[in-house]
């Protein structure tokens, strides 16, 4: 479904990520590790519009799209998290997941203004979608309150629906786990399986190892913006290049 081939991008000099091919299936979970500056964030802004790279290609569905903003990546079937959650804090849970349905909306100026009897249809429509979304993750009965009044984990599954409610093809986790609790963190593992199950790919970059191996497909590994590795998660397991990246040294 998304590949990206030989992406490189330079800051000042410094190769951030260094001709960085990878290949994500349709329907799986796909994972993206390495030591803290490995470049995965940065990967990930390249394939999502933040940063246009200095030379490779990102391709969704045979389509490229390096080069182009952000909400035209959207369009095209990307969502996104961050490492730093980033919600609307002062506006309701449910205004934002409306937010992420933006891009879908057939609405035009003039049925805004006139606000006709499509746009009403429209308006039903999505608040009803919505509401299902945060049914998904258990937030419904939160849907009225600001979105900085929830805890953080609660705050991370609603960074996901946001994501998921531009209705993607793939979504581009970052980090989903930090900060969560052992509960919390079992509860994310079931969720990503049931986002799987609404027909969403999954790329995801992640510290927590344990949950990485419980729920990936495929594994890449990157160290100093470079690829080092890639598999299955017992050939990850098992390399000795990816064990030394982590954790130093040769043994």
């Amino acid at each position: 479904m998304l590949e990206t081939n030989k992406v490189t991008i330079n800051f000042g000099g410094l190769i951030a990520v260094n001709e960085v091919s990878i290949r994500v299936e349709d329907h799986k979970i796909t994972a993206l590790i390495g030591p803290n500056g490995a470049g995965k964030t940065t990967l990930f802004n390249c394939i999502s519009g933040v940063y246009v790279p200095d030379s490779g290609s990102v391709i969704l569905d045979g389509v490229h799209l390096e080069g182009k903003m952000g909400y035209q990546i959207n369009k095209a079937g990307i969502a996104r998290t961050y490492q730093v959650i980033n919600l609307f804090w002062k506006m309701s849970v449910i205004e934002n997941v409306l937010v992420g349905m933006h891009s879908r909306l057939k609405s035009n100026f003039w049925n805004n203004i006139l606000h006709t009897k499509s746009k009403r249809e429209e308006e039903k429509r999505i608040l009803a979608k919505a509401h299902e979304w945060l049914n998904f993750v258990g937030l419904d009965k939160y849907a009225h309150v600001p979105a900085g009044s929830l805890s953080y984990g609660k705050q991370r599954l609603l960074e996901i629906i946001r994501g998921l409610a531009s209705d993607p093809k793939i979504i581009l986790l970052d980090e989903p786990a930090a900060g969560m609790n052992t509960i919390e963190k079992k509860e994310l593992d079931s969720l990503l399986q049931r986002i799987l199950k609404k027909g969403v790919t999954i790329l995801i970059v992640e510290h927590d190892m344990k949950l990485i191996m419980d729920v990936s497909d495929y594994i890449y590994v990157l160290c100093n913006g470079k690829l080092l590795a890639e598999g299955v998660v017992q050939d990850i397991q098992n390399n000795p290049d990816v064990i030394a990246a982590y954790l130093g040294g040769d043994d």
